[in-house]
């Protein structure tokens, strides 16, 4: 295989556990500044996918609410596999990272509705699934004391 300069096609996904929270990419653009890209593995890859409208409105919602908890987030972004996201962050060190996820998580389960979950706000308004953001989450923070352990 011809290396790719695409750091998450290196990763071996057999041989991953999810779900995980891994430092996929730093990157320092001065002294000062420095840009974490965190991949956020919901699902095991190549065995299961979050299904769209879910992984639409998980995006909204964290995209929302994990600035509740933090101003490091630059952006929160779905993985075209479907298995997880990505956050990019600046100076945003992995134990702030895990707090905003756990709390941005805990604040869909209570969560009455995805936020910008229309036409004006969204491009898509009627893809998602409430239900199945909080199935997803109610999954995911229940392996919270495995989030650090990538490799099987």
């Amino acid at each position: 295989m011809t290396k790719s300069n695409v750091e998450s096609f290196e990763l071996d996904h057999r041989l991953v556990k999810a779900p995980y929270v891994r430092v996929a990419k730093r990157e320092r653009l001065s002294d000062d500044v420095e840009i974490i890209k965190y991949d956020l593995r919901f699902c095991q890859p190549n065995e299961e996918h979050l299904e769209m409208p879910t992984m639409h409105s998980i995006e909204h919602m964290m995209a929302n609410f994990m600035r509740d908890y933090t101003d490091k987030l630059i952006g929160f972004a779905p993985m075209g596999c479907q298995t997880g996201f990505y956050a990019i962050t600046y100076n945003m060190e992995q134990d702030e990272l895990l707090m905003a996820l756990e709390n941005g998580l805990n604040d869909i389960l209570t969560a009455t509705e995805v936020p910008a979950a229309n036409e004006r706000q969204c491009g898509w308004g009627a893809s998602h699934s409430l239900e199945g953001a909080q199935e997803a989450a109610r999954a995911y923070l229940a392996k919270k004391d495995e989030w650090l352990e990538v490799m099987a």
